[in-house]
């Protein structure tokens, strides 16, 4: 495959959780190889920041929207303001998501339980099916979403997490099959990278994240691009339902 495969000029990607972390990265990114931008969180002054530098850095074009990926309502509106300032999608990348701490399981409460299924399955979920559904009637689209090695290789800390995102691993097969020839749906799963939910981190949880891989070391958010910029662009025109480990050779 050419370069020229990874080219997404004259195309418009929506990215939730786009203003900071892994998702600003991606957006920038997808803005580089020539994609407009619809750039969704729930601040919408963290959104118009990334924008004004998309449209300043790249001349690409660049949508804020306030979203809140856990509430039903927020994604049709989304939605309606990304298809009416674009009047398509060619590329959903479902990024935004969640992973609080807690001390131990009886800690984690029904709200917690729900609000981390809400960002993490529920939102993914909800916006695939609003925006697949558009993609198979203007006859083609990606479909990405961001998981977690945790979905593979699951622990204590994060059972709640790891569960939702498991079933982002199961939804995204199952989409490819239900929005398939025209629109693929494909998964990146990461591993530990430098965003801000790591500042969180104790020192010895970092040392452990970084001394898993066989690359020994946390990835830095850039590191994450290639991987969506591959299932968003026609260089894998022949992938869907697929899910591509990025996390330095976790073991």
């Amino acid at each position: 495959m050419a370069v020229h495969g990874f080219d997404l000029g004259g195309r418009v990607a929506i990215v939730t959780g786009g203003s900071r972390g892994l998702g600003r990265s991606i957006v920038m990114g997808l803005a580089q190889a020539g994609a407009d931008l619809v750039i969704a969180s729930r601040k919408l002054d963290n959104c118009k920041a990334v924008a004004e530098e998309v449209e300043t850095t790249t001349g690409r074009q660049a949508l804020p929207v306030a979203c809140h990926v856990g509430h039903w309502d927020d994604l049709e509106e989304l939605v309606d303001a990304a298809y009416g300032r674009f009047g398509k999608a060619d590329v959903l990348v479902n990024n935004a998501g969640m992973s609080p701490l807690y001390p131990d399981l009886l800690s984690v409460t029904e709200e917690l339980y729900d609000k981390v299924f809400a960002v993490n399955l529920k939102g993914p979920f909800r916006l695939s099916v609003l925006v697949g559904t558009r993609m198979v009637e203007q006859g083609g689209g990606s479909i990405v979403s961001l998981s977690s090695i945790g979905s593979l290789r699951p622990y204590g800390g994060i059972v709640p997490y790891a569960a939702a995102k498991a079933g982002l691993n199961a939804m995204t097969v199952g989409l490819a099959d239900a929005f398939g020839p025209t629109v693929r749906v494909n998964c990146v799963v990461p591993g530990s990278f430098a965003t801000d939910v790591v500042q969180h981190w104790d020192e010895a949880t970092k040392r452990g994240a970084a001394e898993r891989p066989a690359l020994k070391r946390i990835g830095e958010p850039d590191e994450i691009v290639g991987a969506v910029l591959y299932f968003a662009s026609d260089a894998s025109s022949y992938t869907t339902g697929a899910l591509l480990r990025v996390d330095g050779g976790a073991v």
